[in-house]
């Protein structure tokens, strides 16, 4: 039986909304599906499967290395047998978490103190003294925030640069130093840490959540240019953690089901090295970032707006109890 064009319309229709929600649902639902799918990957990959050490290299290079996210990958990647090169600010930090890692595990360590908020000038050195070093996996976790959400024109100049040269200089320039090395061994990873506030603008903290989609941007193109060589690249997007970068937010800092600590975060963000190419990292940040795509763009902005101007209530209650009156 024939059908008629009214009736192969209504098909042509059917079939173009099942293809729209196929693709919404693995947009949209994608990283919380990974992260199960990393989970259990253990018990149904066959037992032959490569080690970090074996899949990518000897040498992990962590940046923003001595607190929060970054300390805690260094911990992971050591306890699977990756000696880490530790790349932070203050030299002090970074010899104690070098000893530290080395009494627990028996890896080697490297630290270089660099300050990237300090732009260009500091990657010669940076690149000297990795020349020697085989990097396997290269962890650009290195981030800087402002002091709590603010007005554009009342966050200082200094404090701008430093979020462009941190959040966005260190992870192009790292990747770029590491590509030489690794293209030639046929092997490596690159791991960029985001955020989940590169889903969308982010009203009093615009800087910060701009920097975060061009890491999204720059990491997303990346694994296309990377693939041919053997090289991962994963994007990592967390949401809220209970690290001193968020320290603004007595609510954040209480921690919970959905605000993970730094060790427990991860925990879970490392086990997905390898086997995902994008992530959010945690359990819970998959299901929130699911959720968040789920609302259009300019609700989420307004939303983000809101929540950021209670963060800065709570920053003045907690820092500046006798502070000036905001603007509502």
């Amino acid at each position: 039986m024939l059908l008629i064009p009214s009736q192969l319309a209504l098909w042509g229709l059917a079939l173009v909304g099942v293809w729209a929600m196929v693709w919404w649902m693995y947009d949209n639902l994608k990283s919380l599906a990974q992260i199960c799918v990393a989970l259990l990957a253990p018990y149904f990959a066959p037992a032959e499967q490569k080690s970090l050490t074996e899949r990518f290299g000897k040498w992990a290079v962590i940046t923003g290395s001595t607190d929060g996210i970054g300390k805690q990958y260094a911990f992971q990647l050591a306890s699977r047998g990756l000696n880490v090169v530790l790349v932070s600010r203050t030299t002090d930090k970074l010899i104690a978490v070098a000893h530290e890692i080395e009494s627990k595990y028996a890896v080697k360590t490297k630290w270089i103190a660099v300050d990237f908020s300090s732009g260009r000038e500091i990657y010669d050195h940076l690149r000297k003294e990795l020349d020697t070093v085989p990097v396997g996996i290269l962890v650009n976790n290195v981030g800087a925030n402002i002091d709590y959400p603010d007005d554009l024109d009342n966050i200082p100049e200094d404090k701008l640069w430093q979020l462009i040269n941190i959040n966005i200089g260190a992870v192009t320039m790292l990747t770029r130093a590491v590509l030489p090395g690794m293209k030639k061994r046929a092997q490596g990873a690159i791991v960029n840490i985001s955020s989940g506030s590169e889903l969308q603008p982010l009203p009093y903290m615009t800087v910060y959540a701009a920097t975060k989609a061009y890491i999204h941007n720059f990491t997303l193109a990346m694994q296309h240019e990377l693939e041919p060589f053997g090289i991962t690249c994963q994007l990592v997007s967390p949401m809220f953690v209970t690290t001193k970068m968020n320290n603004f937010s007595t609510t954040i800092m209480e921690g919970g089901l959905f605000i993970p600590n730094a060790e427990m975060y991860a925990k879970f963000a490392t086990f997905t090295l390898g086997k995902t190419k994008q992530t959010t990292g945690y359990w819970s940040h998959g299901i929130q970032y699911g959720v968040m795509k789920l609302v259009p763009e300019w609700i989420r902005t307004v939303i983000g707006g809101i929540m950021n101007k209670q963060f800065r209530k709570e920053y003045y209650d907690q820092q500046k109890p006798n502070g000036p009156a905001l603007a509502s």
